[in-house]
């Protein structure tokens, strides 16, 4: 069967994974998953990924971050912005800003996938994938 948003699909599966204080998640993978991950990486919103094959297969295997203790969440929310039936796309001048800059905004430009910080530097626009405070 094939999914009509797998980015929102990974998204939702590490929420739930965050929520159930679960140590790790597996998500089939895809490029423009892998730079999301790179990314969320990046942020400190995620300890680490890996790449593992699973028989034909590719999946991204994710590693949450929790503070001092399981209750303290790093992320404390994940949410799909561009959707297949509704794109949202903001050019140089109006990036969004995630609570007031405490927060990520991923965005799919030319130049790539990246944050809406490296998107002001760049002085480029692009898909808004998701915001993750």
């Amino acid at each position: 069967m094939t999914m009509s948003d797998p980015i929102a699909d990974m998204l939702t599966r590490i929420r739930n994974a965050n929520t159930a204080k679960h140590d790790t998640v597996d998500v089939p993978s895809s490029k423009m998953k892998l730079a999301i991950a790179d990314i969320l990486v990046n942020e400190g919103y995620i300890a680490k990924y890996d790449l593992v094959e699973d028989g034909a297969f590719q999946n991204i295997h994710i590693t949450l971050k929790y503070g001092k203790d399981k209750n303290e969440k790093i992320i404390s929310g994940i949410k799909r912005i561009s959707k297949p039936g509704l794109r949202v796309y903001a050019d140089k001048e109006n990036l969004p800003k995630v609570l007031g800059g405490l927060g990520t905004a991923i965005l799919s430009t030319n130049q790539g996938v990246i944050t809406d910080k490296e998107a002001r530097k760049l002085g480029v626009g692009g898909e808004v994938l998701a915001f993750v405070w």
